[in-house]
Protein backbone atom coordinates (compact mmCIF):
# COMPACT_ATOMS: atom_id res chain seq x y z
CA UNK A 1 0.00 0.00 0.00
CA UNK A 2 0.87 3.56 -0.60
CA UNK A 3 2.12 6.38 2.03
CA UNK A 4 2.21 9.65 1.92
CA UNK A 5 5.74 10.85 3.87
CA UNK A 6 7.86 14.31 4.13
CA UNK A 7 10.85 14.00 2.11
CA UNK A 8 13.88 12.46 3.89
CA UNK A 9 17.34 11.50 3.35
CA UNK A 10 16.82 7.94 4.32
CA UNK A 11 15.00 7.17 0.40
CA UNK A 12 18.60 8.41 -0.93
CA UNK A 13 18.74 5.05 -2.68
CA UNK A 14 15.67 4.45 -3.56
CA UNK A 15 15.11 8.32 -5.43
CA UNK A 16 18.57 7.65 -7.09
CA UNK A 17 17.11 4.67 -9.11
CA UNK A 18 13.89 6.49 -9.57
CA UNK A 19 16.31 9.17 -10.82
CA UNK A 20 18.28 6.56 -13.14
CA UNK A 21 14.21 5.96 -14.31
CA UNK A 22 13.30 9.37 -15.46
CA UNK A 23 16.42 9.53 -17.46
CA UNK A 24 18.67 11.79 -14.94
CA UNK A 25 16.22 14.91 -15.58
CA UNK A 26 12.72 16.53 -14.15
CA UNK A 27 10.81 14.70 -12.08
CA UNK A 28 7.26 15.98 -12.36
CA UNK A 29 6.02 17.07 -8.83
CA UNK A 30 9.56 16.12 -6.86
CA UNK A 31 10.79 20.34 -6.87
CA UNK A 32 14.01 19.11 -8.89
CA UNK A 33 15.44 21.93 -10.83
CA UNK A 34 18.43 22.02 -13.02
CA UNK A 35 21.73 22.79 -10.64
CA UNK A 36 19.92 20.56 -7.59
CA UNK A 37 22.51 17.47 -7.01
CA UNK A 38 20.77 14.35 -6.26
CA UNK A 39 23.23 12.28 -7.25
CA UNK A 40 25.79 12.41 -3.99
CA UNK A 41 24.46 11.83 -0.60
CA UNK A 42 25.60 15.35 0.32
CA UNK A 43 23.91 16.77 -2.69
CA UNK A 44 20.68 15.12 -1.74
CA UNK A 45 20.49 15.95 1.94
CA UNK A 46 21.09 19.54 0.73
CA UNK A 47 18.40 19.16 -1.56
CA UNK A 48 16.26 17.72 0.92
CA UNK A 49 16.41 20.75 3.55
CA UNK A 50 15.48 22.82 0.17
CA UNK A 51 11.96 21.18 -0.58
CA UNK A 52 11.19 21.23 3.71
CA UNK A 53 12.35 24.94 3.66
CA UNK A 54 9.60 25.14 0.78
CA UNK A 55 7.18 24.84 2.67
CA UNK A 56 7.88 27.85 4.97
CA UNK A 57 8.81 30.16 1.72
CA UNK A 58 7.80 33.75 2.56
CA UNK A 59 7.18 34.22 -1.32
CA UNK A 60 9.81 36.66 -1.94
CA UNK A 61 12.02 36.42 -5.11
CA UNK A 62 8.82 34.78 -6.89
CA UNK A 63 8.98 31.73 -4.52
CA UNK A 64 5.86 30.59 -3.72
CA UNK A 65 5.30 28.50 -0.31
CA UNK A 66 4.97 24.62 -1.29
CA UNK A 67 4.44 21.61 0.61
CA UNK A 68 6.18 18.88 -1.27
CA UNK A 69 5.37 14.64 -0.25
CA UNK A 70 6.89 11.73 -1.38
CA UNK A 71 4.69 8.67 -1.95
CA UNK A 72 5.82 5.24 -0.93
CA UNK A 73 5.22 1.97 -0.73
CA UNK A 74 7.15 0.01 1.86
CA UNK A 75 10.52 1.59 1.73
CA UNK A 76 10.86 2.38 -1.77
CA UNK A 77 10.26 6.07 -3.40
CA UNK A 78 7.71 5.96 -5.70
CA UNK A 79 6.84 9.27 -6.65
CA UNK A 80 6.00 12.98 -5.67
CA UNK A 81 2.99 15.30 -4.93
CA UNK A 82 3.67 19.37 -4.44
CA UNK A 83 0.76 21.93 -3.54
CA UNK A 84 1.66 25.32 -3.87
CA UNK A 85 0.53 27.22 -1.07
CA UNK A 86 -1.08 30.34 -4.05
CA UNK A 87 -0.75 31.07 -7.55
CA UNK A 88 1.23 33.52 -9.29
CA UNK A 89 -0.16 35.02 -12.27
CA UNK A 90 2.39 32.62 -14.25
CA UNK A 91 1.12 29.26 -12.18
CA UNK A 92 -2.45 30.82 -12.45
CA UNK A 93 -1.58 30.05 -16.46
CA UNK A 94 0.30 27.43 -17.02
CA UNK A 95 1.40 25.54 -13.36
CA UNK A 96 -0.97 25.23 -11.50
CA UNK A 97 -1.80 24.04 -7.30
CA UNK A 98 -0.33 20.58 -7.63
CA UNK A 99 2.17 18.63 -9.32
CA UNK A 100 2.71 14.99 -8.94
CA UNK A 101 4.45 12.68 -10.98
CA UNK A 102 5.33 8.78 -10.18
CA UNK A 103 8.40 6.91 -11.23
CA UNK A 104 7.96 5.14 -14.30
CA UNK A 105 8.40 1.30 -13.08
CA UNK A 106 5.43 2.06 -10.51
CA UNK A 107 2.99 3.58 -12.79
CA UNK A 108 -0.25 1.95 -13.37
CA UNK A 109 -0.77 0.89 -10.05
CA UNK A 110 -3.12 3.98 -9.05
CA UNK A 111 -0.49 5.79 -6.81
CA UNK A 112 -0.90 9.14 -8.92
CA UNK A 113 -4.71 8.61 -7.99
CA UNK A 114 -4.50 7.60 -5.10
CA UNK A 115 -2.14 10.75 -4.11
CA UNK A 116 -4.19 13.63 -5.53
CA UNK A 117 -7.02 12.18 -4.26
CA UNK A 118 -5.77 12.11 -0.21
CA UNK A 119 -3.75 15.92 -1.23
CA UNK A 120 -7.47 17.12 -1.99
CA UNK A 121 -9.26 15.12 0.88
CA UNK A 122 -6.81 17.44 3.16
CA UNK A 123 -6.94 20.42 1.68
CA UNK A 124 -10.90 20.08 1.90
CA UNK A 125 -10.53 19.29 5.41
CA UNK A 126 -8.48 22.43 5.72
CA UNK A 127 -11.34 24.48 4.26
CA UNK A 128 -8.98 26.43 2.13
CA UNK A 129 -8.74 27.10 -0.82
CA UNK A 130 -11.80 26.36 -2.20
CA UNK A 131 -10.49 24.67 -5.61
CA UNK A 132 -7.33 24.05 -7.05
CA UNK A 133 -5.94 23.97 -10.19
CA UNK A 134 -4.03 21.24 -12.17
CA UNK A 135 -2.14 21.34 -15.71
CA UNK A 136 -0.82 18.46 -17.78
CA UNK A 137 0.62 18.40 -21.36
CA UNK A 138 -2.50 18.12 -23.55
CA UNK A 139 -0.75 14.54 -24.94
CA UNK A 140 -0.64 12.88 -21.60
CA UNK A 141 -3.58 11.11 -21.46
CA UNK A 142 -2.66 9.15 -17.87
CA UNK A 143 -2.50 12.23 -15.88
CA UNK A 144 -5.82 13.18 -17.57
CA UNK A 145 -7.19 10.50 -16.90
CA UNK A 146 -6.09 10.76 -13.65
CA UNK A 147 -7.36 14.26 -12.74
CA UNK A 148 -10.66 13.55 -14.41
CA UNK A 149 -10.91 10.78 -11.96
CA UNK A 150 -10.03 12.58 -8.91
CA UNK A 151 -13.15 15.23 -10.01
CA UNK A 152 -11.32 17.74 -12.29
CA UNK A 153 -13.29 19.59 -14.71
CA UNK A 154 -11.14 20.63 -17.72
CA UNK A 155 -11.59 24.42 -18.32
CA UNK A 156 -9.16 24.82 -21.45
CA UNK A 157 -6.43 24.15 -23.09
CA UNK A 158 -3.49 26.58 -24.05
CA UNK A 159 -0.53 27.07 -25.73
CA UNK A 160 2.81 26.73 -23.50
CA UNK A 161 5.99 29.01 -23.98
CA UNK A 162 7.21 26.23 -26.06
CA UNK A 163 4.59 25.62 -28.61
CA UNK A 164 2.64 22.93 -27.21
CA UNK A 165 -0.66 22.27 -26.15
CA UNK A 166 -1.37 21.66 -22.28
CA UNK A 167 -4.97 20.88 -20.15
CA UNK A 168 -5.93 23.04 -17.10
CA UNK A 169 -8.26 21.48 -14.58
CA UNK A 170 -10.06 22.44 -11.50
CA UNK A 171 -11.16 20.51 -9.12
CA UNK A 172 -13.70 21.93 -6.53
CA UNK A 173 -12.55 21.36 -2.80
CA UNK A 174 -16.01 23.22 -1.32
CA UNK A 175 -18.54 22.12 -4.08
CA UNK A 176 -17.98 18.59 -3.61
CA UNK A 177 -16.89 17.38 -6.79
CA UNK A 178 -14.29 15.14 -5.03
CA UNK A 179 -17.38 13.53 -3.19
CA UNK A 180 -18.87 13.05 -7.18
CA UNK A 181 -15.29 11.91 -8.09
CA UNK A 182 -15.56 7.71 -8.65
CA UNK A 183 -13.35 6.51 -5.70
Amino acid sequence: MFALVTPDVSFYRSFAESHREWGGVHQDGAGLFAGDDVTSPEGFDAWVRKLLDAENADGSGGIVPCTYRWIISGSQYVGAIAFRHYLTPALLNSGGHIGYGVRPSARGQGAASWALRLVCDRLAERGEPDRVLLTCDDANVASARTIERCGGELEDVRVGADGQPFRRYWIDLAGGSLDRAAR
